[in-house]
């Protein structure tokens, strides 16, 4: 999870709300302290964790429950509205209008500008545009090597030129060629500093290539001061939008984050991780949700669209959820999930689940495995494919023998089969009901949620 401690620390919160027997004013100062001691270790500003704390409370002792929901419900409630403002409360899509539709990426050395645009290609080539990459950056050794390399690994078209020093020549000859193109995501210079003469090149590239959007590319890990720098570009170049790369791992992400969130320009994509998948559309709503344990549902389907059909997932649901499915169906499911991207931040999307504690072992089913377990499974009988309740010692021995898979591995894919019937077992009767799974964590989803 991206910013785990910081998750991790708001979940302990909202669990001791659901376990008080009553709300008051004592409970109330004992949580503020909690979420200003998580949000100070995750390198937010004081003065805003101050702000939004004094916010959080003056609800909490004002405001009456709605009909319908407990004054425990109304203060976890409470709680995520709050944080979901505080991250600038609704989510900017980038809506593709025009063809082509230029997204120009500015930004600072070394803050991840030509691995974001490889990620945003990625992101729009898998919802069905002709992307190609523009190459702009002469002032960085290798740049041009860079962008092929990320263009390549994203499989699109890349407009660059090594022996031109001057970007708008690079841009006026590959002008009527960049036409033929859906998107176009057009990777710029960065200097150490924002400095006189990279404001003039941006400027006079701005001017010359007119971009639907002008997007800043900034690093989570210098934390507040994403804040100044996201000013400063917003004034010089006119910024459309954010995306914060290299989220995950850095505990200033909660800085770079909230300092974004106020600079005047909406945070539009986060980085959350290093392959080109790891691109996610910043949503205040769904990111908030999924640090509460809340889960984020619509991200989830977002990534479930791009690499199962609707029908097969359908189908499969069902079956799951009645607790029928068999070695094949829960190998499919794994391998769908593991597409998707890490099962821990696949699972981390679904409501009610961050709060089953998981073996971590279950979460860290990886490609390789899935590869053995497949081999294996060729050697498995029909019998012992529908009902894996009977590979005993024997059994497992043959098996190995036959599929050259360690007898470990094979034991690891029963245990798995065996987690997951286990825990279909804790959601039977709840068929779907997102509120009913939501009682496990002892409340229900924010409104709105």
């Amino acid at each position: 999870m991206v910013l785990e401690k910081l998750s991790d620390s708001l979940k302990n919160t909202l669990q001791k709300i659901a376990k008080s027997l009553f709300v008051d004013e004592n409970l109330i100062n004992e949580l503020i302290k909690d979420i200003q001691r998580a949000l100070l270790q995750a390198d937010v500003n004081v003065k805003l964790v101050f702000d939004l704390t004094e916010k959080i409370k003056k609800r909490a002792l004002e405001e009456e429950a709605p009909r319908g929901l407990t004054k425990k419900e109304q203060l976890i409630n409470i709680v995520y509205e709050e944080l979901v403002n505080f991250l600038g409360r609704e989510q900017h899509k980038i809506e593709v209008k025009q063809k082509p539709f230029k997204i120009m990426l500015v930004g600072l050395f070394g803050s991840g500008k030509t691995t974001t645009a490889g990620k945003l290609a990625k992101f729009y080539t898998k919802r069905g545009f002709k992307v190609a990459l523009v190459g702009l950056d002469i002032h960085r050794p290798a740049a041009m090597e860079q962008i092929e390399q990320v263009a390549k690994h994203a499989n699109v078209k890349v407009f660059s030129d090594k022996k031109i020093k001057d970007p708008l020549e690079i841009w006026k000859n590959s002008r009527d060629e960049c036409k033929n193109f859906d998107v176009l995501i057009i990777d710029t210079a960065g200097r150490d500093a924002l400095s006189h003469d990279l404001i003039i090149e941006i400027e006079e590239v701005n001017k010359e290539i007119k971009p639907n959007e002008n997007l800043l590319v900034i690093s989570a890990d210098i934390g507040q001061a994403a804040q100044k720098q996201a000013e400063q570009f917003h004034k010089s170049c006119g910024i459309t939008g954010i995306v914060v790369s290299k989220m995950d791992g850095t505990a200033r992400g909660g800085g770079a984050l909230t300092a974004c969130a106020v600079s005047g320009a909406p945070i539009k994509f986060i980085g959350l991780g290093e392959k080109i998948d790891d691109l996610e559309q910043f949503n205040p709503e769904g990111f908030v949700s999924r640090m509460l344990g809340m889960g984020d549902l619509e991200a989830l389907l977002e990534k479930a669209k791009e690499v199962i059909k609707v029908e097969d997932a359908e189908d499969l649901g069902k079956r799951f959820l009645k607790g029928e499915f068999n070695l094949i169906d829960l190998y499919e499911q794994m391998e769908a999930m593991s597409k998707m991207g890490p099962l821990s931040q696949i699972v981390e999307m679904i409501p009610g689940f961050s709060q089953l504690k998981l073996p971590k072992e279950m979460l860290q089913v990886q490609e390789g495995k899935l590869k053995k377990w497949k081999i294996a499974m060729s050697s498995f009988t029909k019998e012992e494919l529908e009902d894996p309740e009977i590979v005993d010692s024997s059994r497992t021995e043959r098996i190995s023998r036959g599929s050259g898979i360690p007898t470990s591995e094979i034991r690891d894919l029963i245990k798995q089969y065996k987690q997951s019937k286990k825990m279909v077992k804790m959601f039977k009767g709840s068929k779907g009901d997102i509120s009913k799974l939501m009682k496990k964590f002892g409340g229900k989803l924010p409104m709105g949620g």
